[in-house]
């Protein structure tokens, strides 16, 4: 019987909103520089959006719930613990995505290559 939050990701996969099929159409099956993407990656209590395991780079796309002085806080909380775990995190919003897809895709690159 898998975890609860192996069956919770698994439904996140299912879920996903438009800007992470947007997004995951375009890294998935090594589209981006040849590298591994997996998505609702379980990373220690949380799960991340997008994952390059290789490269220790997670992406996170925030939606309108990420707007709070809680949300905020919860997110700190989140990034310091992953960076903890020699990942590093980097987010963007809803409407980057969605409205500057290459410029996302290009940040991407850029961490990865550096």
């Amino acid at each position: 019987m898998p975890s609860p939050r192996i069956i919770r990701a698994r439904r996140l996969r299912k879920e996903a909103t438009t800007p992470e099929k947007r997004l995951w159409y375009k890294i998935s099956n090594r589209q981006l520089c040849g590298e591994k993407f997996v998505r609702q990656e379980p990373i220690g209590p949380f799960i991340v959006d997008f994952c390059c395991r290789e490269h220790k780079l997670v992406i996170e796309i925030d939606g309108w719930t990420h707007g709070t002085e809680e949300e905020r806080a919860y997110d700190a909380a989140r990034t310091n613990y992953l960076a903890a775990q020699g990942y590093q995190v980097i987010r963007f919003n809803n409407d980057e995505v969605m409205k500057n897809l290459d410029g996302v895709l290009e940040t991407i690159v850029l961490h990865l290559v550096t």
